[in-house]
């Protein structure tokens, strides 16, 4: 049974009227929209929107996060709408995935809305505009406030026997430009690139991208795997330098959703128990290790809460603020301090790790 979205529902006449058209094409306005206004309206931006309270604050990979919630990667594929990000309140950014050299994708529709469960069918494929337009945008754009992460992943095009140079390729071009990187083995939506998920792939790949550059390294898993196999693939990543893992990435698991296209990775509230149920497995093993980030149906304080108790450092969302809203992050943040605060906590980071 599919649990139901407990985040605020879409306020403003414009959120919905973006909700009835084609998911990428409103993705696509939402988008220039927000470039826009990071532009021209900035500051307005951050006095309606964002939510700030020191309680919040915590510090990982040697920067300070000014909140623990971030948007997720997929969101701002090319780092067009980082400061407006910020402005909206987010703790963090993840841009990417990005690929080389620029890439199209697989063809339209790709991305599809589940509205009765408020989530996301995403079969886009790696649409990027290549690394050296991210690493454009990021250098004009070094000063945003909060720490950026860039996901890294593989070309269409290349073979999984060579996927270690396209990954050292982008550790290169990233270097000095980001807060970290993100190691993306985990896509559904490129043909062979969850094949990786192996652990002397993924030593091999962590132990290239070493070697391009002294930026923290995570790895992103896919909720498909057996509990097993996701435990001591990660552990096994931490034990060769990277400095965290995310869980989890998209799911192809359909029969979460008997009504899905069976095009792409499934996100959303029906990826909330297997991204719970992986984030206490493998904190089991390494609460306390590394930087834990749990992401997957997401759209509520309560919700944020729960994963941080249960081992998680950071959180993010994606497909609630696509069916939420730009209220979104305040509303999740307002709550988080609230919960702290009603179980005696000084700080919501004392929280992290509670139910343990």
């Amino acid at each position: 049974m599919n649990e139901a979205a407990t985040g605020p529902a879409p306020r403003s006449m414009l959120h919905r009227l973006l909700l009835r058209l084609p998911a990428e094409t409103s993705h696509d306005i939402a988008l220039a929209g927000l470039q826009l206004g990071q532009s021209f309206g900035h500051g307005w931006i951050r006095s309606r929107f964002q939510f700030r309270d020191q309680r919040l604050s915590q510090k990982w990979l040697g920067e300070l996060f000014p909140n623990p919630v971030g948007l997720a990667a997929g969101f701002d594929k090319d780092g067009r709408v980082v400061p407006g990000m910020e402005a909206l309140g987010f703790g963090f950014v993840e841009v990417g995935t990005v690929t080389p050299r620029r890439q199209k994708g697989n063809p339209r529709p790709r991305l599809f809305r589940h509205p009765q469960v408020a989530s996301l069918e995403n079969a886009m494929g790696f649409n990027n505009a290549g690394a050296k337009e991210l690493a454009r945008r990021l250098q004009r754009g070094r000063d945003v406030g909060i720490p950026v992460g860039v996901n890294i992943g593989k070309a269409r095009g290349t073979p999984n026997r060579d996927a270690r140079d396209d990954y050292a390729e982008l550790a290169a071009a990233f270097d000095g430009l980001c807060d970290y990187l993100v190691v993306n083995v985990s896509s559904p939506n490129t043909p062979g690139l969850r094949d990786l998920q192996t652990l002397d792939t993924v030593r091999m790949i962590l132990g290239a991208c070493r070697e391009q550059t002294k930026l923290p390294l995570l790895v992103k898993l896919s909720p498909d795997l057996e509990n097993d196999r996701v435990v001591g693939l990660a552990v096994g990543a931490v034990a060769a330098g990277a400095a965290g893992v995310i869980l989890t990435n998209t799911t192809t698991n359909y029969a979460l959703l008997p009504s899905a296209k069976r095009r792409g990775g499934l996100s959303g509230v029906v990826l909330r128990r297997r991204s719970r149920e992986l984030l206490r497995a493998v904190a089991g093993e390494l609460f306390g290790k590394c930087l834990l980030i749990s992401v997957g149906g997401i759209d509520s304080g309560s919700e944020a809460y729960r994963r941080l108790k249960s081992g998680a450092g950071l959180v993010q969302v994606y497909s609630a603020l696509v069916f939420r809203g730009p209220q979104l992050v305040s509303s999740i943040l307002r709550e988080l301090t609230e919960l702290a605060e009603s179980d005696g906590f000084a700080r919501v980071s004392d929280a992290v790790g509670a139910d343990l």
